[in-house]
């Protein structure tokens, strides 16, 4: 598998389906581990970058749980290759620039991949679509528990497991889930739920993730802390508690529009509609803000042409790289836009 199969199918984060999917687009849990006896990452030498992505290659690829998976190398990878890999919420990125070997180990249904030589040796993540943490859990621990019967990680019996960054000290478990929350974006009630999350120390970041805004409506909350509590403390306090109720806050504030400003609704969905069917220039992030709005209508029953499984096939493809690695070059910021608005406007009037 390369990056041009990739490029066929929707991938798991847009599957639109899974528990809570109305609000919750997809689950994610990550392990950062390093490889004991090597240099961390900040301090480690092109030699050792070379061997750590050998030998962890190699390693998960031995694993039962990656039978379907490939190892893509990045180091001499096209730019539009490595950020179509970030579009697919398959690397971060600071992979993609960052400097030497590094690669990632990605299954076929792109419901794994393993980073190695970002900011940790290796960064194994699992991806739902919808709430499903605990089938996450399922498939990242035997992992784990896998890769450790290749090779020794750093660990210390106080500690944990050692991590490049504090922040990751001990299970170095991060759970982020993606949701899409433009009721409470209209309604200004996502500020409370900000000022919540960050008592909770709980991160609220963008689209892709640390240092990106959330375009479309699109939040990622994750944990700030991963020393002091079990893995199963963590993930049951997100999949029971935490995210269920940002859901609820998330389906009121879209009962309360549908009751005191329906109009206001109708026009702001209908409006995108008409824009995303008749633009001829457009840019990804107003792309993502007015399919949001779309997602939003159909969600709530106030927009019918056309169902989200349709409506997330629209999102892949007009994302920067994938316009590019499409059309088999490199275009500047009008050609793009060009490309993306004559996309939309094909699309839409096939689903019309």
């Amino acid at each position: 598998m390369n990056i041009d199969d990739l490029m066929i199918q929707r991938g798991e984060w847009l599957k639109g389906s899974g528990p809570l999917s109305d609000v919750v687009i997809s689950s994610r849990i990550r392990l950062a581990r390093n490889l004991a006896n090597y240099a961390f990452r900040p301090r480690a030498s092109e030699s050792d970058l070379g061997e750590v992505l050998r030998t962890v290659g190699e390693a998960a690829m031995s694993c039962a749980t990656c039978k379907d998976a490939s190892l893509i190398e990045l180091d001499g990878t096209e730019e539009i290759d490595r950020q179509v890999l970030v579009e697919r919420h398959l690397i971060s990125r600071q992979l993609a620039d960052a400097p030497g070997p590094r690669g990632v180990v990605v299954s076929k249904g792109e419901t794994l991949a393993i980073m190695i030589n970002e900011e940790d040796h290796l960064r194994m993540q699992g991806l739902r679509s919808g709430l499903q943490l605990e089938d996450l859990w399922g498939q990242i621990s035997p992992l784990d528990d896998e890769l450790s019967e290749h090779v020794q990680f750093a660990f210390d019996e106080r500690l944990g497991y050692l991590t490049a960054c504090p922040t990751n000290l001990g299970t170095g478990l991060r759970v982020s889930v993606m949701l899409h929350l433009p009721a409470l974006k209209l309604t200004n009630e996502i500020v409370r739920v900000a000022r919540a999350a960050e008592e909770l120390r709980l991160a609220i970041r963008g689209l892709y993730g640390e240092g990106t805004e959330a375009v479309g409506d699109f939040y990622q909350i994750s944990n700030q802390t991963t020393l002091g509590k079990s893995e199963e403390q963590i993930i049951e306090e997100f999949g029971t508690s935490i995210i269920p109720k940002v859901v609820q806050y998330e389906r009121a504030a879209r009962e309360a529009l549908i009751e005191k400003r329906s109009a206001q609704l109708d026009d702001r969905i209908w409006r995108a509609y008409g824009s995303l069917r008749s633009a001829r220039i457009i840019s990804s992030e107003e792309t993502l803000h007015h399919l949001s709005h779309l997602r939003l209508g159909i969600a709530t029953g106030r927009f019918d042409k056309f169902d989200v499984t349709a409506l997330n096939d629209l999102i892949m493809p007009t994302q920067p790289a994938h316009l590019q690695k499409q059309g088999g070059h490199a275009m500047d910021g009008e050609e793009r836009g060009t490309r993306r608005a004559e996309f939309l406007r094909n699309k839409l009037s096939d689903l019309n």
